[in-house]
């Protein structure tokens, strides 16, 4: 028995699905939960991210979207600002807000990985600069 609304339906999604199916970044795997492929969603994107040890990304931006990340593991820094020299850094329990727009670099400067669950919508946007 399925339950609808609006031509939505209730999902229950067990586990992620591979990175390969939505926008990465160089030293973060995204993995989706939740996005249009696995439950029909089209204003939230929620996965598990894992940000690799001694990385940084490229600088990017995600749109439109908001992002707002949960840290399970590990550090993850998010730099920002001129030449991307200043930086807020999340641990286990922290939440990390990144606003729309807003030019910046995920990293990792540590020697363990880092897992965070990620929530952006409407979708996994990430524009690469």
């Amino acid at each position: 028995m399925s339950t609808q609304i609006s031509g939505k339906e209730l999902a229950l999604v067990k586990g992620t699905q591979s990175p390969e199916t939505t926008t990465q970044t160089a030293g973060m795997i995204r993995k989706p939960g939740i996005d249009s492929n696995t439950a029909g969603a089209s204003k939230i994107w929620l996965g598990h991210v894992e940000c690799l040890p001694n990385t940084m990304g490229p600088p990017h931006h995600h749109g439109e979207a908001e992002t707002a990340a949960y840290v399970l593991k590990g550090h993850i820094r998010v730099y920002h600002g001129e030449d991307y020299k200043e930086y807020i850094e999340a641990g286990p329990g922290e939440f990390i807000f990144v606003p729309a727009n807003f030019n910046h670099i995920e990293g990792n400067p540590y020697d363990e990985p880092a897992e965070a669950v990620l929530s952006r919508g409407p979708d996994n946007i990430v524009i690469n600069l």
